[in-house]
């Protein structure tokens, strides 16, 4: 942080300021000139948080597409199919069994046995030729797109919330105050708080695997040096096969999250594969904190888009991702 402030003062200035005014629009009151410009205190709020726990969906997926395509450098265009392969599993696990939870490692084994396939049959034969595997897995996206529909129609699936996180909590944030003087506080799904804690939990773990640990050091040594790595004797393709499984995996456990926030329909999968694209984009290929970075960046970005400028809120995505680009092309987080 201190090389980060010496390196850059105008940069972390601005970023003191920002943050500064943000934790004041979130705990302050608002002045009337304030709400009457922005309207009410309880839409920012809503707009905030439904940005940041967007953001928790979109890195999900985004998480294992940046160890598929940002660590491995396999391009694999199918990973959205992979998101909505693990929506309708766990849709369907959900209502037979009645348990939301077991929908989770039921559709982690199912998808990452998939990308197992997917790894074995078709990536380790096109090693290093992009445009191949670019090729191939539009294809496949498109086959699993018309067999998804094929299997589960054209209607939309909602995977209903479990009882224990039914409902809203109330959150120690004061949105507004009543004509007595008591305060009102901000009242948020349950269910969106706890998966936002879930989203920082595997975050935070895949950054310790990869940066901590010794099968993290073999997965980046891998990358950088595959031949060698195989000429001291450790199974590359092995390895290999267990971070797309993993990655594959993650992107199932999304389909039920994003089944829980919105619904599960036809398209979705075109929908997250171009978020994690836009993602890994602004923050930086093979970055685990630059994918949480930039999907905080995104969903921030959509949500309050919506609730301030509808008719725009489409453009805001691009626009950052034409900005990090323009003046930052290996991602806010990437490596030179």
């Amino acid at each position: 942080m201190d090389r980060l402030v010496r390196d850059h003062p105008l940069k972390s200035l601005l970023g003191l300021l920002v943050a500064a005014l943000l934790i004041w629009l979130v705990f302050a009151s608002w002045p009337a000139g304030l709400a009457a410009a922005m309207g009410p205190k309880r839409v920012f709020l809503n707009a905030l948080f439904s940005g940041i726990t967007l953001g928790a969906l979109y890195f999900l997926v985004a998480s294992g597409f940046t160890l598929i395509f940002g660590l491995m450098r396999n391009v694999n265009l199918a990973h959205g199919s992979l998101y909505l392969i693990g929506g309708y599993l766990g849709f369907e696990v959900a209502e037979r069994t009645g348990s939301w939870l077991l929908a989770f490692p039921v559709v982690f084994i199912v998808v990452a046995l998939i990308g197992v396939v997917l790894q074995w049959a078709v990536f380790r034969r096109m090693e290093g030729e992009d445009l191949r595997q670019t090729l191939v897995t539009i294809g496949i996206s498109i086959v699993v797109a018309d067999l998804l529909l094929w299997i589960w129609g054209g209607r939309s699936y909602q995977i209903l919330t479990p009882g224990f996180l039914a409902g809203p909590m109330e959150i120690p944030i004061v949105t507004s105050l009543r004509s007595d003087g008591t305060a009102i506080y901000l009242r948020y799904p349950q269910v969106r708080i706890w998966i936002l804690f879930a989203a920082l939990a595997i975050g935070v773990g895949m950054w310790l695997v990869i940066n901590r640990t010794r099968i993290g050091m073999l997965i980046r040594a891998g990358v950088d040096d595959r031949e060698m790595l195989a000429a001291s004797g450790l199974p590359v393709q092995l390895i290999f096969i267990l971070v797309f499984a993993f990655g594959a995996g993650l992107a199932g456990i999304a389909g039920i999250v994003g089944g829980t926030f919105q619904s599960i329909s036809p398209g979705e999968d075109t929908r997250f594969l171009l978020a994690s694209l836009v993602v890994v984009i602004v923050g930086g290929m093979g970055s685990i904190t630059g994918a949480a970075l930039g999907a905080l960046v995104i969903g921030l970005a959509e949500q309050l888009g919506l609730a301030y400028a509808p008719t725009y809120s489409v453009v805001f995505t691009f626009l950052i991702m034409a900005a990090v680009l323009a003046f930052r092309p290996q991602g806010l987080l990437g490596r030179g």
